[in-house]
């Protein structure tokens, strides 16, 4: 039943199609295109005159799905959590995308990248991580199909995701620092693209969120649209509709959150909620709140809504998660933003800290702090009794464990 519910997907059906999907030249509404360096235009180019063909080739859809279940453990759970549904006076349901394989929503993507760049004769693999979760996810999947691997990583990042660290490294990945600005994941993506014009020809980077040059922000969410598919015959069967009256994600730039609204952006009825990073606060100068504080411009290769100061320079993000830690969103998110058709929340260091501690001690999951923000969602928004409220549970907090440890004194 699953393999006739994910097979075959058609890019001409509805759901890849409207005002809040990309057009032809990668754009959503004003937001998206690609502003790239001239060497990394052959790149780009190929990606974006192959990258559709490509995914839905037969055998592409095959491979990627039998991969996906397999290998990653799909159909994730769409789990009832009675317990924060009585707390929160509605019916929360959990999107179990901690139980894939390396403990979060990425290996969606880099199942599907991977698979991209073999077919299109690259032999050597790079990438960027914040909190390590796509660098292991990139590194799992280049140790599958026995290809090189380089992972670039911010310095502080390295530092406080440790355990990711040596995961990709015991999976056979190169783990570069990134000594510059930040040291954080806007860092690493630098270092990443000024590889990739010192390499082009055999060299693919697996791009890890719904941001960059198109057709990546586009490539990205397909990918994980997989989430939005499964939660629409999962809400089906254990409710009897495919529609949840709010869908909530945490934002970073935004591939968690692209994958669970996917399938919902044309639903008018389905309310869309992101959840972002406010750090110590929206106006403390410690935050990546990007909906509340930035302004158009253009980071790694796209227009989208950035944290910038007055005279165009970047500022530097803050928040406790180091996958949110990114001072711009994906253009797809800055289009649902400025369009109203999602609902854009900041959740502080100390209410994400506190949301994760709550769902660890309702329901026994221990999330990762990033989907920690999308619960501090209850401390914003009220729900009605028979709302119905998926929230997209996006990683496991094992690679957590010493931020928890420190905050809540658990020694």
């Amino acid at each position: 039943m699953q393999k006739e519910k994910t097979k075959n997907t058609s890019i001409k059906g509805p759901e890849h199609h409207g005002p809040y999907h990309a057009d032809e030249k990668g754009y959503y509404g004003e937001f998206g295109g690609a502003f790239i360096p001239e060497m990394l235009y052959p790149n780009v180019e190929e990606l974006r005159q192959k990258y559709l063909d490509i995914m839905y080739e037969e055998s592409f859809q095959e491979e990627f799905h039998q991969l996906l279940k397999d290998y990653v453990g799909r159909p994730s759970p769409l789990y009832f959590a009675k317990r924060l549904s009585q707390k929160h006076g509605c019916k929360v349901y959990l999107k179990r995308e901690d139980l894939n394989h390396t403990g979060a929503h990425k290996v969606n993507n880099t199942i599907g990248q991977i698979l991209m760049a073999q077919r299109l004769g690259k032999r050597r693999i790079i990438a960027e991580t914040g909190a390590g979760q796509h660098g292991v996810a990139t590194a799992t999947v280049c140790a599958l199909m026995g290809m090189e691997c380089i992972v670039y990583m911010g310095e502080i990042d390295i530092a406080r995701q440790a355990p990711n660290v040596a995961r990709m490294k015991m999976l056979g990945a190169e783990v570069r620092p990134a000594l510059s600005g930040s040291r954080t994941l806007k860092d690493a993506t630098n270092e990443a693209i000024r590889d990739w014009i010192n390499n082009p020809v055999d060299t693919h980077y697996i791009i890890g969120s719904a941001i960059g040059p198109h057709p990546y922000p586009d490539m990205v969410t397909r990918f994980q649209s997989v989430i939005s598919e499964e939660i629409k015959w999962q809400l089906k069967g254990k409710e009897g509709r495919e529609n949840p009256d709010y869908v909530v994600a945490c934002i970073g730039g935004g591939s968690n959150a692209a994958g669970t609204y996917y399938h919902f952006l044309n639903e008018p009825e389905v309310g869309i909620i992101a959840v972002e990073a406010a750090g110590k606060g929206v106006d403390s100068g410690e935050s990546a709140a990007t909906s509340a504080l930035g302004k158009v411009g253009i980071i790694h290769g796209c227009k989208t809504m950035l944290m910038q100061t007055a005279d165009g320079q970047i500022t530097e993000p803050y928040s406790i998660s180091a996958g949110l830690d990114y001072p711009g969103v994906g253009p797809m998110h800055s289009h649902l933003h400025k369009s109203g058709r999602a609902e854009f929340y900041s959740a502080t260091d100390d209410e994400a800290m506190t949301a994760g501690l709550e769902l660890s001690q309702l329901e026994g999951i221990i999330p990762a702090i990033e989907t920690g923000h999308a619960f501090a969602i209850f401390e914003h928004r009220k729900f009605k009794p028979d709302d119905i409220v998926v929230i997209g549970l996006s990683g496991r907090g094992d690679k957590d464990l010493n931020t928890y440890i420190d905050y809540f004194g658990l020694k």
